[in-house]
């Protein structure tokens, strides 16, 4: 399983190795280069992405499941279909209220997800 398929046009979902980024959610690192990364994470219910921010503006797509969201000083139950954006230096995270999948774009691409 590669970690590091930076750069490549195709990247199969099989040949990716996941990680446990917290308790319940495993990261997914998929296809990215400098300037974008797409990763997916994978919870189950009741698992958290702990409030946080970072230099990197973020979009979410919600694949499966039910999230509450917060963003900024807002909170809001989301669902499959749905899509957020997050601004960078912006506080947000998430509780898993029904186990699901989100895939995550990040613009530069977040170095520290491979290093």
């Amino acid at each position: 399983m590669k970690k590091n398929h930076k750069d490549q046009q195709w990247v199969a979902g099989k040949d990716c190795a996941g990680e446990t980024a917290a308790p319940g959610v495993k990261r997914t690192i998929l296809a990215y280069c400098d300037q974008l990364m797409c990763v997916r994470n994978d919870f189950e219910e009741g698992s958290e992405g702990a409030m946080h921010s970072h230099p990197h503006t973020q979009i979410t797509y919600v694949a499966e499941g039910r999230f509450r969201f917060t963003i900024g000083n807002e909170t809001r139950e989301v669902v499959k279909g749905d899509t957020l954006c997050k601004q960078h230096g912006i506080q947000h995270g998430c509780v898993c209220l029904e186990k699901g999948t989100l895939l995550d774009f990040f613009t530069p691409m977040r170095e520290d997800f491979v290093t």
